[in-house]
């Protein structure tokens, strides 16, 4: 007699898992969506089948498209259909980028920074170092190199540190007769020194020191700068002015170093309207008046206190000396005081780092200048340091040494200038005090 219900099998052959009201079961569905496994679609798990041994997960379906294929139907799984393992990568975790291997399936690359980076500073790198190489070959070719120190006789040997001449002349060259009068300058022909300083650039301080133009020299026996033939000195003494009027730069350099024994590297010579031009351009000087003054040959008509000078401003400060008691002495001493601060401007990070201001200056300045042959923009830049320094007090500045007056012209303290020259040219701190 069968015990078994109606339905079940004693047999441990395909009949497992199968129900029905039948005696034999009916064939495994196939879930809509479902992919069969390797085993024969009709069969259920018995001993013949693939399924794995009993107690153990048997292998799970694939779930695929199954609009095409139909509920039931072999075609969901066919290669023709699009399902979710038909290689979209949808199975594979890459859901938004394209598959494949490094994202080149339809995926755009990541940046790469570092690589940029590196390009942006080359490109930075190259910009600078083209305009800075340009900038100076533009520069240097505006210097007018037309004094020849070769040209000077008898030179006192040279010593340590760096000695310019710094001379402003009242040459009216470029100025229109409106600027000349709204200048002051009048109409004189020629030129001649406004005014004389010595620049010594050493590692022991800078030191600046003016020449009145009244000093009382000899002219010593020199070789014409045009002529070439040579003058003898008569031992005569005149008012130091009057060399560059004889024979101009070199005959002046002759002569400063005649008289002190200080031997000169460097020459620098600015005109009035140069000199105008480089204030206009670096926007105005910055300066203190100690105290009111006017003058009206100079045009001067100052007030106490700190202000900008422009151009003409300036010209008239430096320029001053009939508001003066002592007016050769306190002209200098006003002159040292614009020009080192006019350096200071100058040389600020305003205007060297603003191209709009840093490239007038440069063209008003260089066009200006008249420098000896020698003169390198570097030895012009270091000058422009000391002058700064000297402003800022990392220097000294003083007039020379007086020690009276003949004949209106100023006598220089002999002992005190033999001490400062050998302060200078061993390149020594200056203890020597002036007027």
């Amino acid at each position: 007699m069968n015990e078994w219900p109606d339905g079940w099998s004693d047999s441990n052959g395909n009949g497992y898992g199968r129900g029905g009201a039948g005696a034999r079961p009916e064939g495994a569905r196939v879930a809509r969506q479902a992919r069969r496994g390797p085993a024969d679609a009709g069969q259920g798990y018995g001993p013949d089948s693939s399924a794995p041994p009993y107690g153990r997960v048997p292998q799970q379906p694939s779930y695929v498209d199954g609009g095409a294929g139909g509920a039931g139907g072999a075609g969901a799984g066919d290669a023709g259909q699009s399902g979710y393992d038909d290689g979209s990568g949808y199975n594979t975790g890459q859901v938004y980028g394209g598959g494949g291997a490094g994202g080149t399936g339809g995926g755009r690359p990541a940046p790469n920074w570092r690589r940029r980076a590196k390009w942006t500073a080359i490109t930075v790198v190259t910009v600078l170092v083209v305009t800075t190489v340009g900038t100076y070959f533009w520069a240097d070719s505006k210097l007018n190199r037309d004094v020849d120190l070769s040209k000077v006789i008898d030179r006192p040997a040279e010593g340590d540190g760096t000695n310019y001449l710094i001379v402003g002349s009242d040459s009216r060259e470029g100025l229109s007769d409106d600027q000349k009068k709204n200048l002051h300058t009048g109409s004189a022909e020629g030129k001649r020194t406004d005014s004389m300083m010595i620049l010594h650039v050493g590692d022991n301080g800078d030191t600046l020191i003016s020449l009145p133009r009244d000093s009382d020299v000899e002219i010593p026996t020199f070789k014409g700068s045009e002529s070439g033939k040579t003058f003898q000195g008569t031992g005569k003494h005149t008012k130091l002015n009057a060399a560059y009027a004889t024979d101009g730069p070199t005959l002046l350099v002759r002569t400063v170093e005649f008289n002190t024994g200080l031997h000169i590297d460097h020459y620098v010579e600015i005109g009035f309207a140069g000199f105008a031009n480089i204030v206009d351009a670096v926007g105005g000087v910055d300066i203190t008046i100690d105290k009111p003054f006017k003058d009206k040959y100079s045009g001067a008509d100052f007030e106490a206190g700190k202000q900008t000078l422009n151009g003409e401003e300036a010209l008239a400060f430096v320029r001053t000396r009939h508001a003066f008691a002592a007016s050769d002495l306190e002209r200098t001493k006003n002159q040292q005081k614009f020009l080192a601060a006019l350096a200071h401007q100058v040389a600020t990070p305003s205007t060297v780092l603003n191209p709009f201001k840093l490239y007038p200056t440069l063209g008003a300045g260089l066009d200006s200048l008249i420098v000896d042959k020698d003169m390198s923009l570097w030895n012009l830049a270091s000058m422009f340091w000391a002058m700064k320094g000297v402003n800022s007090g990392d220097g000294t500045s003083l007039n020379m040494p007086i020690s009276g007056s003949t004949g209106g012209n100023l006598v220089w303290d002999k002992e005190k200038v033999k001490t400062l020259v050998k302060e200078l040219n061993n390149d020594e701190k200056v203890t020597v005090s002036g007027n």
